[in-house]
Order: C-alpha cells, then sequence, then structure tokens
C-alpha cells in the first residue's frame, strides 16, 4: 500500500500546510466517504456542510476556507486541481517489461524505440514507428505506416488504421477506433457512391482518448486532435474535424464532419454537433444539447426542454404544437390593433 507523509504531498505540490506534516496518507476519499488516513478536497461549495463531519486526516482547502477545516489542510488556490496531482501519486500502473510478446506480429520493417512493450497477439504492421518507452497493449493492431510517440500507452485491443499520427505520452482506451473511414457518400439519385477517406488522422502530445471513441480519417486533408485534448468514452469523432488545444468532449457526444472546435472548449455528455459549423476558443456547451449554427463568442450554451413530470410534459407538447397558430393569431390581433390605431 502506498503511503506519504502529508508535509511530502505538501511539498511535492508546492502547497501550503496547516497541520501534522508526518500524518501519514495512504488513500483518497470523497469528504462523506474518506476514513483516517484518506486525504479529500473541497472545491465546491454544496459540500461545505460536509466539511465539519469528514473523516478524512486531510483536505484541500481554499484560503477562505481554512478555518473551517477540523483536520489538517492543504491550502491551494484550485483545490480540484490540486486533489487531481494528489491522485496521481496514488495510481496503481500495470508494470510491463520492455519487449515483444512471443506471439505478437511485428513486421521486420517495424522501428521500435528504446523500451516499447507489445503485448500478447498485437499486430504491428509494415513501417510502423513507436517511439520510445511506449506500450502497445494486448491484441491491439497498428496499421502500415502509423507514427506512435514517446511514452505512449495504448491499452488492449486499440486500433489504429494505417497512416494514423499520434503525439508523444498519448493515452488510448481499450476498443478505441482511431483512422476508420469518414461516412462520406455522394447520392446519385438511385444509390449511394462511396467517397474514398484518403486523408488520415493526427493526434497531438498529451491527449487522452476514452474506451470505445471512434476518429474517422479525413476525406482529403488530416483529422485533427490538437495537443492535451481530452476525450471521454463512447465519443465519435467525424472525418475532417479539428479539434483544439485542451479541448474536452465528454462522454456519447456525436460530432459530424468538418467541424471545427476552437481550444479550451468544453462539450457536455451526449451533446451533438452538426457538421461544417465551428465553435469559438472557450466555448461551452451543456449536456445534451445540439449545436445547429456556429457559435462566435465564448461562453455557455444549452439547447433543449429541461425535464418534468409526464403530465406536464404531454400538456407542453400540445402547447408547442399549437405554437405556430398561435403566432398568426397574434399577428393578426396586431394588425387589427394598428388598423385601429390609425382609424382613430
Amino acid at each position: 500500500m502506498k503511503s506519504y507523509p502529508l508535509g511530502e504531498i505538501a511539498s511535492r505540490l508546492n502547497l501550503r500546510l496547516i497541520g501534522d506534516p508526518d500524518c501519514q496518507i495512504q488513500g483518497l476519499g470523497t469528504l462523506a466517504s474518506a476514513n483516517t488516513g484518506d486525504i479529500s478536497f473541497l472545491s465546491n461549495i454544496s459540500y461545505l456542510r460536509q466539511l465539519s463531519k469528514t473523516s478524512a486526516s486531510a483536505v484541500i482547502v481554499e484560503e477562505s476556507q481554512a478555518d473551517l477545516v477540523p483536520t489538517n489542510a492543504l491550502i491551494a488556490e484550485q483545490p480540484y486541481v490540486a486533489f487531481a496531482h494528489v491522485s496521481q501519486l496514488f495510481a496503481e500502473q500495470s508494470e510491463v517489461a520492455a519487449g515483444v510478446h512471443a506471439s505478437a506480429i511485428v513486421a521486420d520493417s517495424v522501428s521500435l524505440g528504446e523500451g516499447v512493450y507489445i503485448g500478447a497477439n498485437a499486430v504491428i504492421e509494415d513501417d510502423v514507428e513507436i517511439g520510445a518507452n511506449s506500450s502497445i497493449g494486448p491484441g491491439t493492431v497498428l496499421g502500415r505506416g502509423v507514427r506512435v510517440g514517446d511514452n505512449c500507452r495504448l491499452h488492449a485491443q486499440v486500433t489504429l488504421y494505417h497512416a494514423v499520427r499520434i503525439g508523444s505520452r498519448v493515452n488510448i482506451h481499450s476498443h478505441a477506433v482511431i483512422g476508420a473511414d469518414g461516412f462520406g457518400f455522394a447520392f446519385d439519385g438511385e444509390r449511394s457512391i462511396k467517397i474514398q477517406q484518403l486523408g488520415a488522422v493526427w493526434i497531438g502530445d498529451d491527449v487522452d482518448v476514452g474506451a470505445g471513441t471512434t476518429i474517422d480519417r479525413g476525406a482529403i486533408e488530416d483529422t485533427i486532435v490538437e495537443d492535451g485534448v481530452k476525450i471521454d468514452n463512447q465519443v465519435q469523432i467525424g472525418h475532417n474535424c479539428h479539434i483544439g488545444a485542451h479541448s474536452v468532449i465528454c462522454g456519447c457526444t456525436a460530432i459530424a464532419g468538418s467541424a471545427k472546435i476552437g481550444r479550451y472548449c468544453v462539450l457536455g455528455g451526449a451533446s451533438g454537433m452538426v457538421g461544417h459549423l465551428c465553435l469559438a476558443d472557450g466555448v461551452q456547451v451543456s449536456a445534451m444539447s445540439l449545436v445547429n449554427k456556429s457559435i462566435t463568442e465564448p461562453g455557455t450554451y444549452s439547447s433543449g426542454t429541461g425535464q418534468m413530470k409526464v403530465a406536464d410534459w404531454k400538456r407542453a407538447i400540445v402547447r408547442f404544437q399549437q405554437l405556430d397558430s398561435i403566432a398568426r393569431r397574434l399577428k393578426d390581433l396586431e394588425r387589427l390593433i394598428d388598423a385601429d390605431d390609425r382609424a382613430r
């Protein structure tokens, strides 16, 4: 079991400690569930009432909340960010020794950097390059001409189609598929004719790709995911999309082809974006919203209707269907009023 003196954690994260530097921290927990030996955090004022009752041995808080902590406190400008750094101290990563498993199929033309691991039943095709200290999980397939940077981790059964480019320190979870054909067809009046997808996918450094996510290759130019982007599970990114640096795409989001998303954007879970649209830097889209026109200014945007009881929803549906006729009647009434005013 990993254990750190609280003073060491404070030193590593450059945080101010109020309390016992020798207190041993052995794990993490929420304010409500933490036990002795755990460290927790407070970043949402909604959980302030739980602070006084917590059993955590230490809590990360802002300066203004230091006097409310009943135990040891670490003072941070951004408690949630500090907690993220603490979590990395306790992460359990499966250690793999460098080398190629006997059951893996690796083409003769493959270039492997120092310290590379290739797991059981992986398939690495011609002209692939894998950077130093990268790990290729069991059953993963790297197509012809793929480039993988240094210190990457591709988990089990990831598929990279031909010519995909991956930067350094990229983490791709199981069953992600990167570089499959984009959804491109031309209808000739009787049937759909496939448009061959001749581009590739380029992914920058420090990107995370969640399990089951698909990123399609470009039709002509590449699909691009810039540095620091974080993509959740079950996300669909269409061909020729361009995702700006450090944006976050939450689970089950679908982005249609040729959409351009700026830097530091957030697309909430199960949101959707129509193709060929643009989002400015710093746009946040609420969960389950549909972006059906470009957004040119930063801010938070939503669409759809909020939840309500079924009976209320059914009545509202009737009203929605009547809105057009109500609007026409209102215009007729306004014209009558205007005519009456003029007659006077």
